[in-house]
C-alpha cells in the first residue's frame, strides 16, 4: 500500500492514551522570593512558552497557585496525545497543591507545529526526521532540568501514563537525582508482551460475547507483531468499546479556549498525532515500540515508585504491570489497583492519581 493509503488509515486510527544533560537556558534566572520552596508568600505561576530543548523549540506550560509548591512534570502518552490543551478540565483540582508542568514531546501539539512548516505529512518528513525513546528521553531530562532551574527546586515529580509512563521511566533511570519520586499510570511495560497479552484477552472476551464483527477484524490482523500500522488503531477501537462498557466515570477532555485556534489546525489535531504515531509504531514494524521493553532495562529504581493500575485495562494488562512491578527494585514502592477503570483516564483514575502525588509529596519531600 503506497504511503497516502496508509496515512488515510492511520488518520483514523484510535491513539492510545502512557541521558543526563543541563537544559539550555540562554540566561541567569533570577526568582521572585515567593518561588523558593521556603517562603510563606504564595505566588501564582501561569506561563506557557516556548523552550529550547535539543535545539527544537518545545512547548512547556506551569501552572500552579502557588510557585513554591511541589512540581509535577506530567508526561503525556500516545505518542503525539500532548495534555497541555485538556489542563482546565483534567488538573485544575491539582494547581492548589501542586505546581503543574506539561511538556509537547518533539513531534507532538504545538512542538510539532514549531519544527514543521509543511501543511501535509509527506514520507520525507516521516522517513527523514529522527525520532526515538534516547532522544525523547534526553528531551525530557532537559524539560527536567529547565523547569528546575526555573523555579529554583532541587528536585521535582514525575507522573506519566501509558506512552507517557514508559518514557518517564526512563528518565527515572537514566537521572533518578533529579527526582522525588514517580507516579505511573496505565503502566506501559514491554511493547511485544503487552499487545500480545493485549490481542489474546481481547479476543477471548470477543469470542464469549459473540462479538462476530469484533472476532472478524482480529482474525484478518492477527497477533502481534504487526506489519501494517493500522492493525493496532483496530485493537485500540475495539479496546474502547468494550472498556466504555465497564469503566465508570469518564473524564470530559475539554480543549482550553487558548488551545482552540491551534487544535483546529490539521498539523496540530491531525498530522502532529499521525507522525509520532508512525514513528511509535513503524511503516513496517520497525518503529519506537520495538524498544519498549522496561522489563529487560529499568527494574532497578532508585526512588519510590506508585503503579496506578485500572483493573478493567484492557490495552496495558494488570497482569503484566503487576509482574513488572514485583521485579522492581526501588526505595519504596506501591502498586494501587483502581476498580470499574479501563486504560484511558476516568474520574477514578485522576483522583487517585492526586492522591498519591498528595501521599508522595507528605512522605518524601523534606519540608525545611
Amino acid at each position: 500500500m503506497n504511503l497516502k493509503g496508509r496515512l488515510l488509515i492511520s488518520m483514523f486510527i484510535s491513539l492510545f492514551s502512557c541521558f543526563s544533560s543541563q537544559a539550555q537556558v540562554k540566561e541567569k534566572v533570577f526568582l521572585n522570593r515567593s518561588c523558593q520552596p521556603k517562603s510563606n508568600i504564595k505566588s501564582e505561576i501561569n506561563e506557557a512558552q516556548f523552550v529550547l530543548i535539543g535545539d527544537v523549540p518545545q512547548w512547556v506550560t506551569i501552572k500552579g497557585k502557588n510557585c513554591s509548591n511541589p512540581i509535577v512534570l506530567m508526561v503525556h502518552g500516545g505518542p503525539g496525545n500532548p495534555l497541555s490543551m485538556y489542563h482546565d478540565s483534567l488538573f485544575k483540582d491539582f494547581e492548589e497543591n501542586f505546581t503543574i508542568v506539561h511538556w509537547d514531546q518533539r513531534g507532538s501539539g504545538k512542538t510539532y507545529l514549531a519544527q514543521f512548516e509543511a501543511e501535509e505529512l509527506t514520507l520525507d518528513m516521516i522517513t527523514n526526521n529522527k525520532l526515538s525513546v534516547d532522544l525523547l528521553v534526553k528531551d525530557g531530562l532537559e524539560v527536567s532540568d529547565y523547569i528546575r532551574n526555573r523555579l529554583g527546586q532541587e528536585k521535582i515529580i514525575i507522573s506519566g501514563s501509558s506512552w507517557g509512563s514508559f518514557l518517564a521511566t526512563k528518565m527515572v533511570h537514566a537521572a533518578s537525582n533529579k527526582f522525588h519520586f514517580y507516579v505511573g499510570l496505565s503502566q506501559l511495560v514491554n511493547g511485544s508482551t503487552n499487545y500480545a497479552e493485549s490481542y489474546k484477552k481481547v479476543k477471548t472476551m470477543a469470542i464469549e460475547r459473540g462479538d462476530n464483527a469484533a472476532l472478524d477484524i482480529l482474525n484478518k490482523m492477527g497477533p502481534p507483531s504487526w506489519s501494517h500500522p493500522s492493525s493496532f488503531g483496530k485493537l485500540r477501537r475495539i479496546i474502547r468499546r468494550y472498556e466504555s462498557e465497564t469503566a465508570s466515570d469518564p473524564v470530559q477532555w475539554k480543549v482550553s479556549k487558548e488551545y482552540l485556534s491551534e487544535f483546529s489546525d490539521s498539523r496540530y489535531s491531525m498530522f502532529s498525532e499521525e507522525f509520532s504515531f508512525l514513528k511509535f509504531i513503524g511503516l513496517n514494524d520497525d518503529g519506537m515500540i520495538n524498544e519498549v521493553a522496561l522489563d529487560e532495562c529499568c527494574t532497578h529504581l532508585k526512588i519510590p515508585i506508585y503503579i496506578i493500575q485500572g483493573h478493567k485495562d484492557l490495552l496495558t494488562l494488570p497482569e503484566v504491570t503487576k509482574e513488572f512491578f514485583e521485579e522492581i527494585v526501588a526505595s519504596d514502592k506501591e502498586y494501587i489497583q483502581v476498580e470499574n477503570s479501563g486504560h484511558d483516564a476516568n474520574v477514578d483514575m485522576l483522583s487517585m492519581q492526586l492522591d498519591m502525588l498528595k501521599a508522595g509529596a507528605a512522605k518524601y519531600i523534606k519540608k525545611e
